[in-house]
């Protein structure tokens, strides 16, 4: 099982939930080029302008490392950083799991991505002006959970701790990604987790990229924010458990 962090955070988002697969799977974590542990001096900015230049690396790390039936586990953007991979090599997984998952996060035409093109422009300049206020302003915001202000803190300490310059290129691939069309050309069976309430994957877009992938399906979490795998490690080990282990009845889907 190979599990990957979201938008300025690193592999230690997953230590709730990660470690419980340890005697049944071989587990692999890793960081980013930019963040957490990584060698910042990798980055590239031409290779990571846009999300294929990360899948590139999620494929080259599995073909590093020898490993085969991969059942790849992504937090909000990397669940599209996988989808990537998946179609640049289908044969290395097994499984998809997109927590928090959105193919593209302007409103467009018949689609809800959860912000006007405005807002995302607006959030780039914010990020450009003046990063660390970003990270103070948003952490709380993508976190929610008010009522355990340490989870806001600890992604906004993590937001902090990522090279300024290095976050911003990966928040212009992130933000202004359109990864609709690749949706339907994933084989891989997948399954889209969501939390009832996300300002940054709202419900439709959960349904939408269900929807678009043919064999996939779709469980709402009983939890609030876009990072369940810390606000509610039970709830998301429990629904990956069970697409992992093929106990469908487990389920509820919607």
């Amino acid at each position: 099982m190979l599990f990957a962090h979201g938008f300025g955070c690193d592999q230690h988002m997953w230590r709730f939930v990660a470690p419980r697969f340890e005697n049944e799977f071989r587990v692999v974590l890793f960081d980013y080029v930019g963040f957490g542990g990584s060698d910042s001096s990798a980055y590239d900015p031409d290779r990571y302008s846009s999300l294929a230049g990360y899948a590139d690396d999620v494929v080259q790390l599995c073909h590093e490392l020898d490993l085969t039936n991969v059942i790849f586990v992504g937090h909000s953007v990397s669940s599209m950083i996988g989808v990537l991979a998946s179609l640049a090599d289908p044969g290395l997984f097994a499984k998809l799991i997109l927590v928090g998952p959105s193919p593209r996060y302007i409103d467009d035409e018949f689609y809800t991505g959860g912000f006007a093109e405005a807002d995302i422009s607006e959030l780039l300049e914010s990020m450009e002006s003046n990063y660390l206020g970003w990270s103070s302003a948003m952490g709380p915001v993508i976190m929610a959970n008010l009522d355990r202000p340490q989870l806001a803190d600890e992604l906004t300490s993590s937001f902090c701790r990522a090279d300024p310059a290095i976050a911003r290129g990966f928040a212009r691939a992130t933000f202004l990604s359109d990864n609709r069309p690749d949706l339907k050309r994933v084989s891989t069976p997948t399954l889209v987790l969501q939390c009832t309430h996300d300002v940054i994957a709202p419900q439709f877009v959960g349904e939408y990229v269900r929807d678009a992938i043919p064999n996939s399906s779709l469980v709402f979490l009983n939890a609030t924010g876009h990072c369940p795998n810390l606000s509610a490690p039970d709830a998301t080990f429990d629904a990956i458990a069970a697409f992992v282990y093929g106990s469908p009845e487990r389920l509820k889907s919607s």
